[in-house]
């Protein structure tokens, strides 16, 4: 199952199928967006094989120049993906998809080149890779969601200092 209201916190055991809805979703972006949205990846906790996380899809779409890219917002709109553009990342357009009650998919459009792209990336290749950090960072989660079911930014605060440290370990190695 996939899905979760906005701003809960609940985590789920590692999914399978959630792999099966990234590419059916990338599949439906392809047909909508067509060759705007140049490349996909997987990220966030769902892309980490053994990874609890919040059943909610995290997709970054590539595209050649974010200022160009502006207008898929309108079509990303009219099939269900609400543009959120009080974002505070400023290299990136960001959407969720499904209703507030059950936000389904979150998804970055950026470049390639860009710092949102390294940065997920390379912090979900660094889990997959490093399965003692993946099981530090879950346990940190759950702790974290068990504290927070209902406060998703006190919930995230507390994850910084986790995610600012294995990041900087990631870009270390990250190749892209």
């Amino acid at each position: 199952m996939v899905g979760l209201e906005r701003g809960t916190v609940e985590l789920r055991e590692h999914d399978p199928a959630w792999t099966r809805r990234y590419e059916a979703e990338v599949e439906r972006l392809q047909s909508v967006a067509g060759d705007r949205l140049r490349a996909f990846e997987h990220v966030g906790s769902t892309a980490v094989e053994g990874l609890a996380a919040k059943p909610v899809i995290d997709l970054v779409g590539t595209v050649d120049s974010l200022d160009d890219a502006t207008d898929l917002v309108g079509v990303l709109e009219s099939h269900g993906y609400e543009y959120r553009p009080n974002d505070e990342v400023p290299d990136r357009l960001f959407f969720a998809r499904g209703p507030r009650s059950n936000r389904t998919h979150y998804l970055s459009i950026c470049e390639r080149e860009s710092d949102t792209y390294r940065e997920q990336v390379a912090f979900r290749d660094y889990l997959r890779e490093n399965p003692e950090a993946a099981a530090e960072y879950e346990a940190l989660k759950r702790d974290l969601a068990d504290a927070h079911p209902d406060d998703r930014a006190a919930y995230t605060a507390g994850k910084s200092a986790f995610v600012e440290r294995a990041l900087q370990r990631a870009l270390d190695d990250f190749e892209g």
